[in-house]
């Protein structure tokens, strides 16, 4: 019997970062993501928005991340997703949102789950099997972790010193 080894598929990393900067009353958020495979970049994606929080900007890298990957992914190709966000990955490996769908978006505290746009399009990530979510220490040196923080705070700051610009232009 003859045996064929398969072809050993290089996962695809995403790394993700999320920025919010405030000026006065307004908020201004940016998000960036770097599709990595064996160190090399593939692509970024960057956008911003306004009056978004810091957990909007990280769930929005992660959801265009995620997006992105959809059209990308090789079949049998594991997704690796990196994020700095204790929100996202305590929410991914504690299944919270199990609960939150259990009680039709409450929390235990019977708040309405907030940011659920956005987890709507997250959530069957978590329960897929070619995705693992991974926890990243922010500010900690790792490269590609820092480059989308760099680029997700030059969104948040972008935006702000246009929307600035209109005010006092």
């Amino acid at each position: 019997m003859e045996h064929h080894s398969k072809e050993k598929i290089i996962p695809l990393e995403l790394y993700t970062d999320g920025s919010s900067k405030k000026l006065g009353e307004k908020r201004f958020g940016g998000w960036a993501f770097f599709a990595i495979e064996e160190n090399k970049r593939l692509t970024s994606g960057v956008g911003n928005m306004l009056d978004a929080t810091n957990q909007q900007m990280e769930l929005e890298a992660v959801r265009q991340a995620l997006l992105y990957s959809t059209k990308v992914r090789k079949p049998e190709q594991r997704v690796i997703v990196y994020s700095d966000s204790a929100y996202i990955i305590n929410c991914c490996q504690q299944h919270w949102y199990e609960n939150w769908r259990i009680n039709n978006w409450f929390t235990s505290t019977q708040k309405p789950v907030a940011n659920v746009e956005y987890w709507v399009d997250i959530i069957p990530f978590f329960e897929n099997f070619w995705y693992t979510f991974k926890k990243v220490e922010g500010h900690a040196g790792v490269f590609w972790n820092e480059k989308c923080d760099e680029l997700a705070q030059i969104q948040a700051n972008d935006l702000k010193t246009k929307w600035r610009g209109k005010l006092h232009g």
